[in-house]
């Protein structure tokens, strides 16, 4: 099932998805500079947690559309082993997909870093899943069989400069943590 929608006709943010005053410059920010970073973190996992892609079985040909819904753009994933891809899209842009996850940029963080159940996120709504729910699924258990966190695998590509923004990233998640 593809699906093409125009994400801007999403109802609007709420002020529990209002951009934080960090993701703003992201407003401006063009796209073009994101694509090498987005293809080498994709190609980065890729290599280091193949069993990720790989338990994608049937479902690795799909587009999953990861839309942080207080970003500025959306991210479309193909998580092909042999091929993985991901891509910044602005939101008023036309896009197909197969699948798609919205949460807040904070929340979506939190499940990919394994502190947050994708399951209990969609129970409480603060995860919306469309389209391919199967595909979805899949994914969603890929997430959750890894041991570690994809987002310290993120992190330590980009050296020291990496790991300090996902601590800082966490603790504007959840200070509490942090005591």
């Amino acid at each position: 099932m593809i699906t093409t929608d125009t994400i801007s006709d999403r109802p609007p943010m709420t002020a529990n998805t209002a951009t934080p005053g960090l993701l703003r410059p992201l407003r401006a920010l063009p796209l073009f500079v994101l694509q090498p970073l987005l293809g080498r973190i994709v190609r980065h996992i890729a290599r280091k947690r193949p069993e990720l892609f790989n338990r994608i079985g049937p479902h690795k040909d799909k587009c999953f559309l990861i839309d942080p819904v207080n970003m500025p753009f959306v991210m479309t994933l193909y998580p092909s082993p042999e091929r993985p891809r991901l891509k910044a899209v602005r939101r008023h842009e036309a896009t197909a997909y197969d699948a798609r996850i919205a949460g807040s940029f904070l929340t979506l963080l939190d499940m990919v870093d394994g502190r947050l159940d994708g399951d209990a996120l969609f129970f409480t709504r603060a995860l919306t899943v469309e389209g391919d729910t199967e595909a979805t699924v899949c994914l969603r258990n890929a997430l959750d069989d890894l041991e570690g966190s994809i987002a310290d695998d993120i992190a330590a590509l980009f050296g020291p400069p990496g790991r300090l923004t996902l601590g800082a990233l966490r603790r504007l998640r959840n200070p509490e943590n942090d005591r």
